[in-house]
């Protein structure tokens, strides 16, 4: 299986821009329950700035790739005037054993392995308006790597999964259960949150991204009357290097569970459930 990604920093510090944009380049292999097994670096960097930061980058991802297992052995460099950085890689898995998000079946739970809201968080970072610990934290979310929970859904067997990044939470699963012919129901209450993304997200800081994530979603996300604003767009905030959203059978849930514990995924959450018919519709309940 081979996947590319890269996008300009959302992170002043270079060393974390770099280990955040490796593990996100990886997550589509993860979410697949493959191996990460090769990249290649993808450098956009102005030539004014000094190298050290470059530099700096460069060793962010190589030390994400590390912890990954992957080899970076090569990549490509041009002179731009927007500093992105980001991999192609390349990863294995066995032919048949992939994980789709095409098979989402209706009785399964879904399980999501990260909080949302970095988009929204990130954007206040570059606004200065953050807290520091806030975004320390988010950081972290960012660098963790989605192996853990590839492993534990592999090792006991699932029916699909999408990872969370640019569409946002509701913007992944809507092509999840399109795909697979069916409907969601989820609780906004059962949704993991970064801490300080409902406050910022009351002072309306979004991306762009956000914001056209949520004017997408069409007649097909259902809301309950209940649910205020700031709830409809974090549901929909742009992430970077976000969970894995899991489609499970119900009688193996306890045991995907048990594994994530055990492969150190904190925060894993139950989120909802898969029902039949009207594919592509979700329901929002409080």
């Amino acid at each position: 299986m081979q996947t590319v990604d890269f996008f300009p920093p959302i992170v002043d510090d270079p060393d974390h821009f770099g280990a955040i944009a490796v593990a996100n380049a990886v997550s589509d292999v993860y979410a697949m329950g493959g191996r990460p097994l090769l990249g290649l670096n993808i450098v956009a960097f102005p030539m004014e700035l000094s190298k050290d930061i470059v530099a700096n980058i460069l060793k962010g991802g190589y030390r994400k790739a590390a912890e990954a297992g992957l080899l970076i052995v090569g990549g490509h460099t041009i002179d731009d005037k927007e500093p992105k950085y980001g991999l192609a890689v390349t990863g294995l898995i066995r032919p048949g054993e992939q994980v789709t998000n095409r098979n989402a079946r209706p009785g399964d739970v879904l399980v999501l392995t990260k909080p949302i809201g970095t988009g929204i968080i990130t954007t206040a970072g570059k606004n200065g308006v953050v807290k520091e610990a806030v975004l320390a934290n988010t950081i972290a979310v960012m660098e963790m790597l989605n192996k853990g929970a590839s492993e534990a859904m592999m090792h006991v067997g699932v029916n699909a999964c999408t990872d969370v990044t640019g569409y946002g939470l509701l913007g992944h699963m809507k092509p999840m259960m399109t795909a697979s012919g069916t409907s969601a129901r989820i609780f906004w209450s059962k949704i993991p949150l970064l801490p300080g993304v409902m406050e910022l997200a009351k002072e309306g800081i979004a991306p762009g991204g956000t914001q056209r994530n949520l004017a997408s979603l069409g007649p097909k996300v259902k809301y309950h009357a209940s649910l205020s604003q700031e709830a409809r767009v974090i549901l929909s905030d742009a992430q970077t290097s976000g969970g894995l959203l899991i489609s499970v059978p119900r009688e193996r849930l306890e045991r995907l569970m048990d594994e994530m514990e055990k492969h150190g995924v904190a925060g894993t959450a139950i989120i909802g459930e898969v029902f039949a018919g009207n594919a592509g519709t979700i329901q929002v309940l409080p």
